[in-house]
């Protein structure tokens, strides 16, 4: 049924998104058709990385789907870098950190919760990614904050670009490490495959159903980014809520549902890998390669973020870490990550 309708809102979104952007269309009605379609859009990207997951493993598996689901949004923020809107592509970086570390993982083990009564993964994973965390939000987060509060703009934008490097380094290390040196290294029950499960599309099919979507999101993204001005007027919505909330749920929307369906089906470390995994990939790649892209426009992005935004990722991962450690979670756990969400996007709304 929801595949259905995707595909229906792919097949009218599409063109219409295409006659909009060409008769200059009202930018609110495109600010919603716009975001509709990537939606609907995002859903394929979905379901074409499961079945490459299934194929691949649950940690290659949650690695396509946090890399297609956070494809979407470097998309987006490339061309909103592109027209100059700093401030939306930081804070739709801080949406996805709290998007994914409260809401698509609360809303994962909140689903799977009332299935089932207790859900585990892998607790080495959960340990590893805990680590990362901490470092990569509070340690090269906070540091730029800190630091550039006597620093002028062009020192601070180097700090950041030195800092970036560092990043993406350490992040393509975490993978080597991960996936081939410990591969295998740290088991965990939970890690048995109980059932053989079929992918939906065949390998070749799935690949190009994921090429031919992000094409079509490419090109909705930029439409996109031109109505943002104008929506924020019409809605009264700020730079700061357009970005943490609005582009990081519709830049997202592949992983989110793809965590909630794999914590229903009980398959948690897929779950919990595509939330902690998108938010690090978010945090120590693709955050850091906008710093460094930004170098070709006209506005730089240095890597410092405003009070609230910092403050708000450094309670998420705190939070999260303090849930996830165990290894084990249930639906309250997964109830007070979502009721953090909601008072930091009020915050957000009124600030």
């Amino acid at each position: 049924m929801v595949n259905r309708l995707f595909l229906i809102i792919a097949l009218i979104g599409v063109p219409l998104s295409v006659l909009g952007s060409i008769f200059h269309w009202p930018s609110v009605i495109m600010f919603i058709v716009y975001c509709l379609t990537i939606i609907a859009l995002a859903g394929f990207m979905g379901r074409a990385t499961e079945s490459l997951a299934i194929v691949a493993g649950p940690r290659i598996g949650g690695l396509l789907n946090a890399t297609f689901g956070n494809a979407v949004e470097l998309i987006i923020s490339i061309f909103a870098l592109k027209e100059g809107l700093v401030g939306v592509v930081l804070a739709s970086l801080t949406g996805s950190v709290l998007g994914n570390l409260l809401l698509v993982a609360g809303l994962s083990f909140f689903v799977g919760g009332l299935k089932f009564k207790r859900q585990e993964f892998n607790i080495y994973d959960a340990r590893h990614n805990s680590g990362l965390l901490m470092f990569a939000i509070i340690v090269a987060f906070v540091i730029p904050e800190v630091f550039s509060m006597g620093m002028p703009e062009t020192k601070t934008l180097s700090l950041s670009i030195g800092i970036s490097v560092i990043l993406i380094v350490l992040y393509l290390a975490a993978l080597l490490f991960k996936l081939v040196t410990h591969r295998g290294v740290y088991q965990h029950k939970t890690d048995v495959v109980e059932e053989h499960e079929e992918p939906e599309w065949s390998k070749k099919k799935a690949l190009i159903i994921l090429l031919l979507a992000t094409i079509a999101v490419a090109y909705v993204s930029e439409n996109l980014v031109h109505t943002f001005e104008a929506v924020g007027e019409q809605f009264g919505w700020s730079e700061l809520f357009i970005g943490v909330i609005i582009v990081a749920i519709v830049g997202n929307a592949a992983e989110h549902a793809s965590a909630i369906i794999m914590a229903y089906k009980n398959k948690m470390n897929i779950a919990v890998e595509i939330a902690v995994g998108s938010t690090l990939q978010i945090a120590m790649f693709v955050a850091p390669l906008l710093v460094l892209i930004s170098l070709l426009f006209n506005d730089k992005m240095p890597l410092v973020f405003t009070l609230p935004e910092l403050i708000s990722m450094v309670t998420a991962v705190l939070l999260t870490i303090s849930i996830t450690n165990d290894g084990d979670t249930n639906w309250f756990e997964g109830a007070t990550l979502l009721a953090a969400y909601v008072i930091m996007g009020i915050g957000f709304y009124l600030l």
